[in-house]
C-alpha cells in the first residue's frame, strides 16, 4: 500500500510540474532567450544573432564627417569585417543604427551600446561586447561625453585592442571622428569658430590632447576635423595645428571631412574618399612653425603664402586615393592643391 501511495504521489508531482512536452525534471531546462538589454551590459538594441561568431578580419579605419551617413563607408567596413559582430558604441541618443547598417551588407548581428558613465565604460561585460566585435563605429554626439566617460577605461583599452590587435575596421562620425586621431580637440568647453580662434589661438574653449586616448594606425601625427566646409572650420584647424606645434614641438597633419563624407584608410595607409563632397589633408613642415602665435594676438603663420601645403580630394572621383604613410596623394583623381597661409588673423587659401 506504501509503495501504491508513493508511485501515485510521484505521477501527481510530474504532472503538475509538467510545462512543455520535453520536460524533465532531472535535466536542467534551456535558458531563456537573451535578452540583450537586461544580459549584455549598455545594450539598447541588437539585431542579429547573439552567439558570438570568429571571422577573419582586415583593419581600417573610417573618418566621417558627420550629417548624412555614407553607405560606402560602412559597405567598405562590413567587407573588411568578415561578416562578424557589428558593434555601435555611443554616450547618448537610440539604437538607429542597427537596422541600417544591418541592411548595408550580411553580417551575424548588430548591436548598440549606449556607454553613458564611467561605470558603464569599467564593466568587463561591456568591454567584453566591444572586444569579441569585428566591427565597432563611434556614433556622432559630444565628444567630451567620449573622453569624460570612456578615456582610461577599460572600453578604450577594448577599443584599442581592436585597432592594434585585433585589427578590425574601426570608424566614427562627427565627434565619434574627432576622437580617433593621435592629436584632438575635446570640445569640454563648447565649439570653437575659426574667427576666434584666428584671433586668440589660446582661448579658454581650445582644449587639446596628446596621445592619451585612441591609437588609430596612420594617425598617430593627425589631427581630424568634421563637418568641415559646411561650418567653416578651416581656420580653427589650421589653429589646433599650430597649438600642437607650439606647445608639444610636434609636427602635424591635419584629416578634414566634409558631410556626407568619409575617408577610408586600408591597414597599408591607402586612403579613399567616398560619398558626396571633400576631405582635406592638411601638411605642416617642422621648419615652417607659426610665426606670430600668443596669447590674444591674432595669429601670423604665413611663410610668403606657404605655410600649409592642402590636397583636397573629391569623393565623386573614382579611382581618387591618398598615402597616409607619405602623406602625398597616390593619384590626381578628384584632386585640388592648394597653398594655405595666415597673415594677422585672416586665413588665404591659394590653388595651385
Amino acid at each position: 500500500m506504501k509503495y501504491i501511495l508513493s508511485l501515485f504521489l510521484f505521477v501527481f508531482f510530474l504532472a503538475g510540474c509538467k510545462k512543455d512536452d520535453d520536460f524533465n525534471p532531472f535535466t536542467p531546462r534551456n535558458p531563456d532567450p537573451v535578452n540583450p538589454t537586461t544580459t549584455r551590459p549598455a545594450s539598447i538594441g541588437i539585431v542579429g544573432d547573439t552567439a558570438d561568431v570568429t571571422k577573419t578580419t582586415s583593419g581600417g579605419v573610417v573618418i566621417m564627417g558627420g550629417g548624412a551617413d555614407v553607405d560606402a563607408a560602412f559597405r567598405w567596413m562590413i567587407a573588411r569585417s568578415g561578416g562578424g559582430d557589428a558593434v555601435i558604441i555611443r554616450a547618448s541618443g537610440t539604437d538607429a543604427y542597427n537596422p541600417y547598417v544591418n541592411r548595408l551588407g550580411s553580417l551575424n548581428s548588430v548591436e548598440t551600446l549606449k556607454i553613458d558613465s564611467r561605470k558603464l565604460a569599467e564593466d568587463d561585460g561591456v568591454a567584453r561586447i566591444i572586444r569579441n566585435a569585428e566591427l565597432l563605429f563611434i556614433a556622432g554626439g559630444d565628444q567630451s561625453d567620449y573622453t569624460g566617460y570612456w578615456k582610461g577605461t577599460k572600453v578604450m583599452d577594448a577599443i584599442n585592442y581592436l585597432l592594434t590587435v585585433k585589427k578590425v575596421p574601426v570608424g566614427g562620425t562627427s565627434a565619434g571622428a574627432a576622437i580617433l586621431g593621435n592629436f584632438y580637440f575635446s570640445g569640454e568647453k563648447g565649439s570653437v569658430v575659426s574667427s576666434a580662434a584666428l584671433t586668440n589661438p589660446y582661448g579658454s574653449d581650445i582644449l587639446l590632447y596628446n596621445g592619451d586616448f585612441l591609437r588609430a594606425p596612420f594617425l598617430q601625427s593627425v589631427i581630424t576635423d568634421q563637418h568641415f566646409t559646411q561650418r567653416d572650420r578651416q581656420g580653427r584647424l589650421v589653429v589646433f595645428m599650430g597649438r600642437i606645434m607650439k606647445d608639444w614641438g610636434k609636427t602635424p597633419s591635419g584629416v578634414a571631412v566634409d558631410e556626407a563624407t568619409a575617408v577610408c584608410i586600408d591597414d597599408a595607409g591607402m586612403a579613399e574618399v567616398v560619398g558626396s563632397n571633400k576631405a582635406f589633408f592638411i601638411k605642416a613642415f617642422s621648419d615652417k612653425a607659426p610665426e606670430t602665435f600668443t596669447s590674444n594676438t591674432p595669429v601670423t603663420w604665413n611663410w610668403s603664402g606657404q605655410a600649409l601645403r592642402v590636397s583636397a580630394v573629391s569623393a565623386k572621383a573614382a579611382g581618387n586615393k591618398f598615402n597616409m604613410v607619405t602623406f602625398e596623394p597616390e593619384s590626381t583623381n578628384g584632386l585640388t592643391r592648394s597653398w594655405w597661409s595666415v597673415n594677422t588673423g585672416r586665413l588665404s587659401m591659394v590653388d595651385d
